[in-house]
C-alpha cells in the first residue's frame, strides 16, 4: 500500500508540472495572439500551437482523471478548432475567454495539488462563455474559391481540413502560391527539412509538407512543400535555392502545383522567358556528404533527444540542507587543521590534511555552484502572468494600459520568484486603478490616450533589482497627508518634519488607503502594507518614488538567493550575530567625537555624506555599545539600492557560509531578524536583516 500510494503521489507531480508547463505555455502564445490581433496581424501558426496546448491539455487532465479539467479543456478544443478554421474571428472579447481559461485552469492544477476547490458556478460559467463568444463572433460563410478555380485532385485528396482552410485563406488573400521541391539525405532528412521550413516560415506560410514520389536517388528522400508569400518569385528564390542544406526547386504562381494550375480567372497567363521549366525544375543534385549507394549507415537508435529532466524543488532543498551542513563540516575540518598545524608546525599530517581541507573546499565550491545554478530560474514566468492580469484589470477598469517588459531573462532563486508573485500583483493593481488615468483626462493633460507601466529587471552586484513604474497622474502628497492624520497614523507636529521619503512609507502602513470607495480592485485599505511584508521576508527592500502629473516608481531590491550566503560574524555585547556580507559595503573605525544628531537620528559624515547610525545594543536592548582601547567604535556600513547604514557592534569575529534556517510563523514577525544558523561550533545565532534595518534606522524618530 505504501508502495500505491509513493506512485500515486509521484503520478500527481509529473501531471502538475506537465499541466502547468502547458498552461504557461498557453499564456504565452494568447498574449502574442492579443498583440497580434490589435496590430491587425493573422498568425495561422500561432492559433494553431493554442489550439494544440488545449488538445495536450485535454489529453494529459483525462489520462490523469482530472476531468473537470479535461472537460474544459475539451470546450476550449473546440472554440480554438473554429478559430483556426475561419469560422470564428479573433476579438478582444475571444481573447477574453481564453485569459479565462487560462485563470481557471491555473485554480485547477492548484486545486489538484490540495489547494481549494474550483466550484461548480466557476466552471459552468466558463462553459456558457466559451460556449457565447462562439455564437458572437461566427464568421459569414464565403464562397469557396477552390470551386472556382482548377488544382490537381491528388493534392486536395491528402490536405487535411485545416491544410485546405489555409490553402483557402492564402487564396482569398491574394498572395503568391508557390510548390517548393526539396531533395534530402535520408540519414538527416528531418533536420534538413526543418531547417528549410523555419527559413520559409520568415517569408509566408507553409501551408503543407508532402512526401514527393520524385525520388531524386535510392539515398534520398524529396518533399514538396505548398508555400504561401506575398513576395515575388525571385524574392523567394534566391534565399532558398542558394541554401546549403539541400537542393530545391520553386514553382511560382501560376505555374503547376501538381498538374494543373492554382491560380483563379487568368490561368493561361503566358510563361517568363527566364522561367524555369519543369524538367529544370526536378532536376535536383545530390546533396554534398551523401553516402554513396549501398553505403548507408542503417544504425538506429534509442537515445532520446531532449537532454532535460524535471526535479522536484524540494529534493533541491534536501540537497541544499545537505551542502549546508558540509559547509560547517568544512569550517570545523579547517579548525582542525590551523590547530594541528600551530601545535606540530607544517609538517608531516599538517600538510596533507591542509591539502586535503583545501581540495574539499573546492568541490564544495563547485557543488554549491551547481546546486544554485538549477534552482535559478527566470522571472519572466512571473512578468507572462502579470501581462495577463494588467490587460484584464485595464479592460474591467475601462482604461487602456500597455505593459513594457524588460530583463525577463535575470535569474532568481526559484523560491524568491514564487513569493515574488503577489508583491508585483499588488504594485500592478495599484498603478492601473489610483496610478493610470482614464483615456479622456489623459488626453486633456496632453498624454497618449493609453497610459504605460514598465517593469523591468536586472542584476546589481548579488542583487537583483525590479523597477515597476507609471506614467499616470503620481501620488498625491498633500492627500497622502490629510488621510495619515484623519486616521491618527502621525501627529500634526511630527508631520511637518517628515522628509519626501517619509510620506512615501506611509503608504507601507497597515490600512493606510487613499481611496473614498471600495472597488473590485482596490479600496480595502490591504494592499502595499502587505507588499512590504512579504518583500522583507525575502530580506528585501522597496522604495516609492512619485512626481505629481508624471508618475510613479517602486523599485525592489532583492538578494539573489537566500539559501546559502556569505556572512559576517559580527559580537554585540555577549551575543552573537550574522550579517549577510553581500550587503556589507565597508567596516570602519569611527572616533565618537564624529557623532552629530540631526533629526532625533545619529550620524556621521562619510566621505562628504550622511550616514545615519543604528546601535544594535539599543534595537535589541543589549545594553551599552563597547568602546575599544582607542576610544573607537566598530561600525560595519551595509547598503540596499541607494540606502546606506552604519551598524553600531562591538566586535568582528570573521567570516563563513551561512544556511539561514526560519525561525518559525511564531518568531518570524521579529522586525530586523531573517532566521537563524549555525556556526561551525554548532552554536546557533541569529541573522540580521539588513533591509529591515535599514526601515527601522531610517523611519525611526
Amino acid at each position: 500500500m505504501a508502495q500505491k500510494n509513493k506512485l500515486s503521489s509521484r503520478a500527481l507531480g509529473e501531471f502538475l508540472s506537465e499541466a502547468q508547463e502547458i498552461v504557461e505555455s498557453l499564456n504565452r502564445d494568447i498574449l502574442q495572439a492579443d498583440d497580434h490581433m490589435k496590430r491587425g496581424k493573422k498568425d495561422p501558426d500561432l492559433i494553431n500551437n493554442i489550439f494544440r496546448s488545449a488538445h495536450s491539455l485535454k489529453g494529459i487532465s483525462g489520462m490523469f482523471g482530472v476531468k473537470k479539467m479535461a472537460n474544459i479543456a475539451h470546450d476550449l478544443e473546440n472554440l480554438l478548432d473554429d478559430i483556426r478554421m475561419g469560422k470564428v474571428a479573433i476579438s478582444a472579447e475571444v481573447i477574453d475567454v481564453l485569459f479565462e481559461a487560462v485563470e481557471v485552469f491555473n485554480q485547477l492544477i492548484a486545486e489538484s495539488g490540495g489547494a481549494q476547490k474550483v466550484t461548480k458556478k466557476v466552471l459552468s460559467d466558463l462553459q456558457k462563455q466559451l460556449g457565447l463568444v462562439a455564437e458572437i463572433s461566427v464568421v459569414s460563410k464565403e464562397e469557396n474559391p477552390l470551386e472556382a478555380i482548377v488544382i490537381d485532385p491528388g493534392i486536395l485528396s491528402v490536405l487535411t481540413e485545416y491544410e485546405e482552410y489555409r490553402l483557402i485563406d492564402n487564396i482569398r488573400q491574394g498572395v503568391n502560391l508557390f510548390r517548393v521541391h526539396a531533395s534530402f539525405n535520408l540519414m538527416d532528412f528531418d533536420e534538413s527539412l526543418a531547417s528549410l521550413t523555419g527559413e520559409l516560415k520568415t517569408m509566408g506560410e507553409v501551408i503543407t509538407t508532402l512526401p514527393s514520389s520524385e525520388s531524386s536517388s535510392e539515398q534520398g528522400i524529396d518533399f514538396d512543400l505548398i508555400f504561401g508569400s506575398e513576395l515575388s518569385f525571385e524574392a523567394i528564390k534566391e534565399p532558398i535555392i542558394c541554401d546549403e542544406v539541400g537542393v530545391y526547386s520553386i514553382e511560382r504562381r501560376g505555374q503547376p502545383l501538381g498538374k494543373e494550375q492554382v491560380k483563379p480567372a487568368k490561368s493561361d497567363e503566358p510563361k517568363d522567358a527566364d522561367e524555369p521549366s519543369d524538367e529544370a525544375a526536378d532536376d535536383d543534385s545530390e546533396l554534398p556528404g551523401s553516402p554513396a549507394a549501398g553505403e548507408a549507415d542503417e544504425t538506429v537508435t534509442l537515445r532520446s533527444v531532449s537532454q532535460t529532466v524535471r526535479v522536484d524543488i524540494a529534493k533541491l532543498d534536501s540537497l541544499m540542507n545537505i551542502v549546508g551542513e558540509l559547509v560547517l563540516v568544512r569550517t570545523a575540518v579547517q579548525s582542525i587543521s590551523e590547530q594541528l598545524k600551530a601545535e606540530q608546525g607544517f609538517t608531516g599530517l599538517s600538510v596533507d590534511l591542509f591539502k586535503e581541507s583545501r581540495n574539499f573546499e573546492r568541490k564544495l565550491d563547485e557543488l554549491q555552484s551547481g546546486i544554485m545554478e538549477v534552482r535559478m530560474v527566470p522571472l519572466g514566468q512571473n512578468f507572462e502572468k502579470l501581462s495577463r492580469m494588467v490587460r484584464k484589470i485595464s479592460r474591467s477598469s475601462g482604461k487602456d494600459v500597455e505593459l513594457q517588459v524588460s530583463g525577463a531573462d535575470t535569474e532568481l532563486d526559484k523560491l524568491i520568484v514564487e513569493d515574488l508573485a503577489d508583491p508585483l500583483m499588488h504594485i500592478l493593481r495599484n498603478a492601473v486603478d489610483h496610478g493610470i488615468e482614464d483615456p479622456a483626462q489623459r488626453v486633456r493633460e496632453s498624454k497618449p490616450a493609453v497610459g504605460t507601466i514598465s517593469v523591468s529587471a536586472y542584476q546589481k552586484g548579488n542583487h537583483v533589482v525590479i523597477e515597476i513604474a507609471d506614467d499616470g497622474q503620481g501620488l498625491d502628497l498633500e492627500r497622502i497627508k490629510m488621510v495619515a492624520l484623519k486616521n491618527g497614523l502621525v501627529e500634526k507636529d511630527h508631520l511637518r518634519d517628515m522628509t519626501h521619503r517619509d510620506l512615501m512609507n506611509l503608504l507601507f502602513l497597515p490600512g493606510f488607503s487613499t481611496s473614498d470607495k471600495i472597488s473590485e480592485l482596490s479600496g480595502r485599505g490591504v494592499g502595499l502594507d502587505v507588499v512590504k511584508t512579504n518583500i522583507a521576508n525575502l530580506s528585501g527592500m522597496i522604495d516609492i518614488h512619485s512626481e505629481t502629473g508624471k508618475g510613479t516608481r517602486f523599485t525592489i531590491t532583492l538578494p539573489i538567493t537566500l539559501a546559502i550566503i556569505r556572512a559576517l560574524i559580527i559580537r554585540v555585547s555577549e551575543y552573537i550575530y550574522a550579517v549577510p556580507l553581500n550587503s556589507v559595503l565597508e567596516i570602519i573605525n569611527v572616533n565618537t567625537d564624529r557623532l552629530r544628531t540631526i533629526e532625533r537620528r545619529e550620524v556621521i559624515e562619510l566621505r562628504g555624506a550622511t550616514l545615519p547610525l543604528l546601535r544594535l545594543s539599543d534595537l535589541f536592548e543589549l545594553g551599552e555599545a563597547a568602546i575599544n582601547e582607542e576610544g573607537l567604535l566598530y561600525v560595519v556600513v551595509v547598503g540596499l539600492a541607494q540606502n546606506r547604514l552604519g551598524i553600531v557592534v562591538d566586535g568582528l569575529i570573521g567570516q563563513q557560509d551561512i544556511v539561514i534556517k526560519s525561525l518559525g510563523k511564531t518568531l518570524s514577525k521579529i522586525s530586523g531578524i531573517a532566521g537563524a544558523t549555525n556556526l561551525a561550533s554548532q552554536q546557533t545565532i541569529l541573522v540580521l536583516d539588513v533591509g529591515a534595518l535599514i526601515e527601522e534606522a531610517l523611519t525611526r524618530e
